[in-house]
């Protein structure tokens, strides 16, 4: 979180248990929501990790600084541009043709996801964070800088975890996917000196939608046979 360890961990807390409630009535409504439902509660473990780098900073500890940090990471680069699009493909009828296209996009995000990451398990030195307005600010060096100016890298890294929930079968996951738009713009046009931080806090809070998604059933509107 953005702003202070208290409310990281307080986010956290509330994402996780959001989470853990869409996991249950996934559950008992529709196992195929499971790995939607799951994205709260990474979500919340995000907010968490970032709750120790406060921890760190405020504590002038550079491990704990480095351990959260590194946790954060491995959601923003590994594990977004996988799951999401993984968890519409998961979610998608089995007939659809749609589920083909989502299914490599899962495979091109995880690929995208070890060549942003791994490198900062390698080089520890790359993960820069800083305070920029009480907020927090990841400026790290990334291994794709050498080939591709960075703006290029984030473009391609919106596209893997935007295009799958417009791609997919269900309105309300195709909300979702321009919730995400709206979350880039504000904080392309307002919070740009914390970007990676506030964007992980937006879209972390904006998976409470799909909860609702979960909790209403929201997916039996275009497929009932499969939803009922």
């Amino acid at each position: 979180m953005c702003f202070s360890e208290p409310v990281s961990f307080a986010v956290g807390g509330l994402l996780l248990v959001g989470g853990a409630f869409a996991v249950h009535k996934a559950w008992k409504i529709n196992k195929r929501y499971l790995p939607v439902a799951m994205m709260p509660i990474f979500a919340g473990i995000q907010q968490v990790m970032e709750g120790h780098v406060w921890m760190g900073l405020n504590h002038t500890d550079p491990t704990m600084i480095w351990w959260g940090a590194i946790g954060f990471i491995l959601f923003s680069w590994l594990m977004w541009p996988t799951w999401i699009p993984f968890s519409i493909y998961f979610l998608e009828p089995p007939e659809s043709k749609r589920k083909k296209p989502l299914l490599l996009f899962a495979l091109a995000g995880f690929t995208l996801g070890l060549i942003l990451f791994v490198p900062h398990l390698i080089n520890p030195k790359w993960v820069d964070v800083a305070i920029n307005r009480q907020s927090i600010a990841y400026e790290g060096t990334m291994f794709l800088d050498y080939f591709m100016p960075r703006e290029l890298t984030y473009a391609i890294y919106l596209v893997m975890i935007i295009v799958p929930p417009l791609l997919s079968t269900y309105l309300h996951m195709r909300l979702f996917g321009l919730t995400l738009i709206l979350v880039v713009t504000v904080v392309f046009l307002f919070l740009s000196y914390a970007y990676i931080s506030f964007f992980c806090l937006l879209a972390g809070v904006a998976t409470l939608h799909l909860i609702y998604i979960i909790v209403h059933n929201k997916c039996c509107r275009e497929c009932p046979q499969i939803f009922k």
